[in-house]
């Protein structure tokens, strides 16, 4: 398994802020001594980051997403690795989204959740739960 954490290349980081929690991964899903971790700075996880180079290394042609935010980070790692030609699932239950505004449109977590993952269903990925996941991995 292969990692991605996130931080802010400023020190006024609104959240991703290096050495803070905001930046951690998360226990729950801590990488084991032997799984590596890719350092990004921006949405995409591809984007100035050796990512590609080290999936293809391995010789991954399956990447399997999930994290935060839907409408950031997943959707633009989700696009960017179909565009490489990888099989792509996005675990939409193991993703979260934020409310956000447009012009005067409110728009809740839920919905722009749902949006994203039409979206990324319709031609980018698979888009699954995280029960449908494991069963299919034989886990």
């Amino acid at each position: 398994m292969l990692h991605v954490r996130h931080e802010f290349p400023t020190p006024d980081a609104p959240f991703f802020a290096a050495n803070s929690p905001g930046a951690a991964i998360h226990d729950s899903v801590r990488p084991q001594a032997n799984e590596p971790v890719v350092l990004k700075r921006k949405a995409n996880s591809f984007r100035d980051t050796d990512l590609k180079d080290r999936l293809d290394a391995l010789g991954v042609n399956r990447v399997v997403i999930c994290g935060a935010m839907s409408q950031m980070c997943i959707d633009a790692a989700a696009r960017a690795a179909a565009d490489f030609g990888y099989a792509v699932t996005v675990v939409h239950d193991a993703c979260a989204a934020r409310p956000q505004s447009f012009e005067g449109v409110d728009v809740p977590a839920d919905h722009v959740h749902a949006t994203v993952m039409a979206a990324l269903g319709a031609f980018y990925a698979t888009v699954r739960a995280t029960e449908n996941v494991w069963t299919e991995s034989g886990r």
